[in-house]
Protein backbone atom coordinates (compact mmCIF):
# COMPACT_ATOMS: atom_id res chain seq x y z
CA UNK A 1 0.00 0.00 0.00
CA UNK A 2 1.42 3.86 -0.87
CA UNK A 3 2.45 5.56 1.78
CA UNK A 4 0.25 9.36 1.79
CA UNK A 5 2.26 12.41 1.72
CA UNK A 6 0.10 15.54 2.15
CA UNK A 7 1.12 18.54 0.57
CA UNK A 8 0.02 22.21 1.37
CA UNK A 9 -0.79 23.12 -1.95
CA UNK A 10 -3.27 23.01 -4.61
CA UNK A 11 -1.32 24.38 -7.74
CA UNK A 12 -1.84 21.38 -10.37
CA UNK A 13 1.31 21.96 -11.97
CA UNK A 14 3.08 21.39 -8.43
CA UNK A 15 1.13 18.35 -7.08
CA UNK A 16 1.72 16.57 -10.70
CA UNK A 17 5.63 17.11 -10.32
CA UNK A 18 5.40 15.92 -7.03
CA UNK A 19 3.81 13.27 -7.87
CA UNK A 20 5.30 11.97 -11.04
CA UNK A 21 9.04 12.36 -8.53
CA UNK A 22 7.24 10.42 -5.55
CA UNK A 23 4.94 7.50 -7.44
CA UNK A 24 8.28 5.80 -8.08
CA UNK A 25 9.19 5.52 -4.54
CA UNK A 26 5.72 4.27 -4.19
CA UNK A 27 4.55 7.27 -2.53
CA UNK A 28 0.72 9.30 -3.06
CA UNK A 29 1.04 12.89 -3.14
CA UNK A 30 -2.29 14.85 -2.14
CA UNK A 31 -3.44 18.11 -1.29
CA UNK A 32 -3.79 18.58 2.38
CA UNK A 33 -7.66 17.97 3.37
CA UNK A 34 -9.64 20.88 3.66
CA UNK A 35 -6.76 23.49 2.55
CA UNK A 36 -9.07 25.76 1.07
CA UNK A 37 -10.37 26.34 4.58
CA UNK A 38 -7.28 27.52 6.03
CA UNK A 39 -6.27 30.83 5.98
CA UNK A 40 -3.27 31.47 3.97
CA UNK A 41 0.20 32.34 6.30
CA UNK A 42 2.05 35.70 4.79
CA UNK A 43 4.95 34.49 3.03
CA UNK A 44 7.45 37.30 4.29
CA UNK A 45 10.58 35.17 4.44
CA UNK A 46 13.58 36.73 2.12
CA UNK A 47 14.51 32.88 1.09
CA UNK A 48 13.00 29.98 -0.35
CA UNK A 49 14.10 27.97 2.41
CA UNK A 50 12.29 30.54 4.96
CA UNK A 51 9.52 30.16 3.12
CA UNK A 52 9.16 26.83 2.83
CA UNK A 53 9.66 25.89 6.64
CA UNK A 54 7.07 28.54 7.46
CA UNK A 55 4.59 27.15 5.47
CA UNK A 56 5.26 23.42 6.38
CA UNK A 57 5.45 23.96 10.36
CA UNK A 58 2.03 26.52 9.83
CA UNK A 59 0.41 24.13 8.23
CA UNK A 60 1.14 20.83 9.98
CA UNK A 61 -0.80 22.36 12.90
CA UNK A 62 -3.71 21.70 10.86
CA UNK A 63 -3.48 17.83 11.08
CA UNK A 64 -1.72 14.63 12.51
CA UNK A 65 -0.20 14.29 9.58
CA UNK A 66 3.39 14.99 7.95
CA UNK A 67 3.09 17.92 5.57
CA UNK A 68 5.00 18.63 2.53
CA UNK A 69 5.17 22.54 1.52
CA UNK A 70 7.59 24.28 -1.00
CA UNK A 71 8.63 27.65 -1.94
CA UNK A 72 10.22 27.49 -5.45
CA UNK A 73 10.63 30.49 -8.19
CA UNK A 74 12.66 31.83 -10.63
CA UNK A 75 16.28 33.48 -10.08
CA UNK A 76 17.69 35.94 -13.30
CA UNK A 77 21.52 36.96 -12.84
CA UNK A 78 20.96 39.81 -14.98
CA UNK A 79 18.15 41.02 -11.94
CA UNK A 80 19.90 40.18 -9.32
CA UNK A 81 18.37 37.15 -8.53
CA UNK A 82 14.86 38.23 -8.85
CA UNK A 83 12.04 37.41 -8.92
CA UNK A 84 13.04 34.90 -6.75
CA UNK A 85 10.81 34.73 -3.32
CA UNK A 86 7.96 36.96 -5.62
CA UNK A 87 8.09 34.89 -8.68
CA UNK A 88 4.68 34.04 -8.28
CA UNK A 89 3.94 37.80 -7.49
CA UNK A 90 6.17 39.68 -9.80
CA UNK A 91 3.95 41.78 -12.27
CA UNK A 92 1.86 42.44 -9.22
CA UNK A 93 4.05 43.53 -6.65
CA UNK A 94 5.61 46.11 -9.37
CA UNK A 95 1.77 47.13 -10.27
CA UNK A 96 2.54 46.36 -13.57
CA UNK A 97 0.09 46.65 -16.82
CA UNK A 98 0.48 45.76 -20.35
CA UNK A 99 0.22 48.89 -22.74
CA UNK A 100 -2.40 47.41 -24.16
CA UNK A 101 -5.42 45.23 -22.30
CA UNK A 102 -5.69 42.05 -23.92
CA UNK A 103 -8.55 40.31 -24.52
CA UNK A 104 -9.25 37.96 -22.63
CA UNK A 105 -7.41 38.88 -19.35
CA UNK A 106 -3.85 37.94 -18.90
CA UNK A 107 -3.76 34.62 -16.30
CA UNK A 108 -1.33 35.80 -13.51
CA UNK A 109 1.80 33.93 -15.58
CA UNK A 110 1.03 35.07 -18.50
CA UNK A 111 1.41 38.73 -16.84
CA UNK A 112 4.48 37.94 -15.16
CA UNK A 113 6.24 36.42 -18.30
CA UNK A 114 5.65 39.59 -19.92
CA UNK A 115 6.71 41.63 -17.22
CA UNK A 116 9.87 39.78 -16.91
CA UNK A 117 10.43 39.99 -20.80
CA UNK A 118 9.93 43.51 -20.46
CA UNK A 119 12.41 43.80 -17.52
CA UNK A 120 14.84 41.52 -19.42
CA UNK A 121 15.00 44.40 -22.85
CA UNK A 122 18.53 44.83 -23.51
CA UNK A 123 20.12 43.11 -20.34
CA UNK A 124 22.96 40.49 -20.56
CA UNK A 125 23.53 38.01 -19.29
CA UNK A 126 20.24 35.88 -19.69
CA UNK A 127 21.56 32.93 -17.42
CA UNK A 128 18.70 32.05 -15.04
CA UNK A 129 17.60 28.86 -12.21
CA UNK A 130 14.70 27.61 -11.13
CA UNK A 131 15.12 27.23 -7.49
CA UNK A 132 12.58 24.69 -5.12
CA UNK A 133 13.21 23.92 -1.26
CA UNK A 134 11.51 21.45 0.10
CA UNK A 135 10.41 21.34 3.65
CA UNK A 136 8.45 18.53 5.91
CA UNK A 137 7.08 19.23 9.09
CA UNK A 138 4.73 17.80 11.96
CA UNK A 139 2.81 19.09 14.32
CA UNK A 140 4.71 23.08 13.90
CA UNK A 141 8.34 21.61 13.69
CA UNK A 142 10.20 21.22 10.40
CA UNK A 143 11.61 17.39 10.18
CA UNK A 144 13.20 17.69 6.74
CA UNK A 145 14.53 20.17 3.86
CA UNK A 146 16.13 19.51 0.45
CA UNK A 147 16.45 21.97 -2.00
CA UNK A 148 17.00 20.98 -5.81
CA UNK A 149 17.74 23.55 -9.07
CA UNK A 150 17.97 23.64 -12.84
CA UNK A 151 20.31 26.12 -15.03
CA UNK A 152 19.07 27.55 -18.00
CA UNK A 153 18.30 30.87 -20.15
CA UNK A 154 15.78 33.46 -20.21
CA UNK A 155 14.29 33.18 -24.08
CA UNK A 156 13.22 36.71 -25.96
CA UNK A 157 10.11 34.92 -26.89
CA UNK A 158 7.92 32.28 -24.83
CA UNK A 159 8.22 28.54 -26.77
CA UNK A 160 5.86 25.64 -26.24
CA UNK A 161 2.62 25.30 -24.52
CA UNK A 162 3.15 23.08 -21.86
CA UNK A 163 4.31 23.74 -18.39
CA UNK A 164 3.24 26.72 -16.31
CA UNK A 165 5.14 29.63 -14.13
CA UNK A 166 7.75 30.61 -15.88
CA UNK A 167 8.09 27.68 -18.12
CA UNK A 168 8.01 29.16 -21.66
CA UNK A 169 10.33 31.72 -21.49
CA UNK A 170 13.03 28.93 -19.91
CA UNK A 171 15.65 27.72 -22.16
CA UNK A 172 17.09 24.29 -21.12
CA UNK A 173 20.68 24.22 -23.51
CA UNK A 174 21.14 20.36 -22.70
CA UNK A 175 17.19 19.36 -24.75
CA UNK A 176 17.85 22.28 -26.83
CA UNK A 177 13.90 22.96 -25.74
CA UNK A 178 12.18 25.30 -23.26
CA UNK A 179 10.58 23.70 -20.13
CA UNK A 180 7.12 24.50 -21.58
CA UNK A 181 8.34 22.22 -24.80
CA UNK A 182 9.38 19.00 -23.12
CA UNK A 183 7.44 15.79 -21.27
CA UNK A 184 5.99 15.12 -18.11
CA UNK A 185 8.30 12.43 -17.98
CA UNK A 186 11.55 14.97 -19.23
CA UNK A 187 10.57 17.26 -17.07
CA UNK A 188 10.77 14.63 -13.89
CA UNK A 189 14.48 13.85 -14.82
CA UNK A 190 15.35 17.41 -14.62
CA UNK A 191 13.10 19.91 -13.23
CA UNK A 192 14.07 21.44 -10.16
CA UNK A 193 11.14 19.98 -8.15
CA UNK A 194 11.66 16.44 -9.10
CA UNK A 195 15.51 17.06 -8.19
CA UNK A 196 14.33 18.42 -4.39
CA UNK A 197 11.82 15.58 -4.25
CA UNK A 198 14.37 12.95 -5.16
CA UNK A 199 17.21 14.74 -2.56
CA UNK A 200 14.49 14.72 0.14
CA UNK A 201 13.38 10.58 -0.55
CA UNK A 202 16.62 9.29 2.17
CA UNK A 203 15.16 11.08 4.80
CA UNK A 204 11.88 10.45 3.75
CA UNK A 205 11.46 6.92 3.75
CA UNK A 206 11.92 6.60 7.45
CA UNK A 207 9.35 8.80 8.29
CA UNK A 208 6.81 6.95 5.94
CA UNK A 209 8.08 3.56 6.61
Amino acid sequence: MASVLYAATSNPGKLRDFSVAASEDGICIQPLPGLDAIPAPHEDRPTFAGNARLKAEYYSRHTPHLVLADDSGLEVDALHGDPGVRSARFAADAAWEPREAAAPPLTTDQRNNLFLLERMRGLAPRTARYRCVLAVARAGSTLLTAEGTVEGEILEAPRGAGGFGYDPLFWLHERKRSMAEISLQEKHTLSHRGRAFRALLPQLRALLH
